[in-house]
């Protein structure tokens, strides 16, 4: 080969190599903007606009699951809007209306015009969440899936560890500030990632008209579990900075501080929870963090020690991003070598997720009110749901067909 030959090759291999960097950074953006900020960042503002007046604390609860309402409809609606638009289009579209609903968020006319932009946020970051992974690791070389996996799905935990930290400066300035400063930094970020996205995974979709098959036993019994864990987190998600906030009398601040200390945790959560499936199989990694989070969630609830407070909400942040990467690889592994199936199942299995999520939101939004706001009772139920999630994953499937066809994938699995 040629000298200009060579070079000709080294640089086609870099603009591929970026092109893959573009690519993750723009799963990485789009988990940012569509689920860390357009969700979380509104945990540590709960007690500002209750303060403020924008809303009653009964409004301020309804609106936190107006978000997860959404986020049910957009992991229905998204695989059938991609299956008209594409992947990268869906996706794109979905991050500008993220970006919207920020700017909307700023000018708190009326509850229902706050509602539907609260609404239209989860939308969006509930399609980003079913097609995003799917559009991104099929462009990506079989030596880098790990590495992808775990970068996309940090954005999660960087935008949980960030809105903890930009919320309270941007509160300085005023509360209209803050949603103008996500909606400048979703800006941004969607310009940025705009022809970052990926087109080839888009034939994957499955098509409209075609029902996927009926799940094995399984991954109905996965399914079940992976509702219960939408159960568990919720509280903490909803209410931490809250909690301390207001129930332990600490300040805004000091909640904010500890929605930081959750966000390091969802840092650490997505490499972690892969780490600990590589030794031990997913299915023994999934039962050992469940044991984990419920003892969290009722350590949560009852000590009010800032030491112990601070390493439960640490524990507790490493679940919402670290669970994902996590279920991921249980399907993969009941699915081996099935691309369309696996997305097929992933997309149900968000849809169970964000169907519970945004059911039990509303049930602990009426909880909420008849303890008349005693935060200990939520954390509770969100022990509760863990090891219930616990106790169904540990359920024997039984002599069906599925256990006496296991591949050596599932064997590994731990399942």
């Amino acid at each position: 080969m040629s000298s200009e030959s060579k070079r000709a090759a080294v640089d086609g291999d870099a603009l591929g190599g970026r092109r893959v960097a573009h690519a993750i950074l723009a799963g990485l953006s789009a988990n940012l903007v569509g689920i860390a900020l357009a969700r979380f960042a509104y945990t540590p503002l709960v007690p500002s606009l209750i303060e403020q007046h924008w809303f009653a604390v009964n409004d301020v609860v309804f609106l936190g699951a107006a978000n997860l309402a959404g986020y049910l409809v957009g992991a229905l609606l998204g695989r059938p809007m991609a299956a008209r638009l594409g992947n990268a289009a869906t996706l794109r579209w979905m991050m500008v209306a993220v970006t919207a609903a920020f700017f909307g968020c700023a000018f708190p006319l009326s509850f229902p015009w706050f509602f539907s932009w609260r609404f239209l946020s989860g939308l969006a970051g509930g399609a980003i969440m079913v097609l995003f992974a799917a559009t991104i690791l099929p462009s990506v070389p079989e030596r880098k899936k790990g590495l992808a996996s775990g970068a996309i799905f940090l954005g999660l935990g960087l935008g949980i560890a960030g809105t903890g930290t930009l919320i309270p400066f941007l509160l300085n300035l005023g509360l209209r500030e803050v949603w103008l400063g996500l909606g400048g930094l979703s800006t941004a970020l969607t310009v940025a990632t705009w022809t970052g996205w990926p087109t080839g995974a888009d034939e994957q979709a499955t098509p409209l008209g075609r029902s996927p098959a009926a799940p094995s036993p399984a991954l109905a019994k996965l399914f079940v579990s992976f509702a219960l864990m939408a159960v568990g987190l919720v509280p903490p998600m909803v209410f931490l900075a809250d909690y301390v906030a207001r129930g332990l009398g600490l300040g805004t601040h000091t909640g904010s501080l500890y929605w930081v200390i959750y966000g390091v945790g969802a840092i650490l959560g997505p490499l972690g929870y892969s780490a600990v499936a590589e030794r031990v199989g997913y299915g023994r990694a999934l039962r050992l963090i469940l044991l984990i989070e419920a003892g969290a969630a009722v350590v949560l609830a009852r000590s009010h020690e800032p030491a112990v407070l601070m390493a439960a909400a640490l524990v507790i942040g490493t679940f919402p991003p670290g669970i994902v990467p996590l279920m991921l690889g249980r399907i993969r592994s009941l699915l081996p070598g099935d691309a369309r199936a696996q997305n097929a199942a992933w997309s149900r299995a968000t849809t169970v997720f964000a169907l519970t999520q945004a059911a039990a939101a509303y049930a602990y939004s009426y909880l909420f009110k008849a303890v008349e706001g005693q935060h200990v009772v939520l954390f509770l139920a969100a022990g509760a749901g863990m090891a219930l999630a616990l106790l169904v994953d540990l359920v024997p499937i039984g002599a069906s067909p599925w256990t006496r066809a296991r591949t050596e994938p599932e064997a590994r699995a731990g399942s």
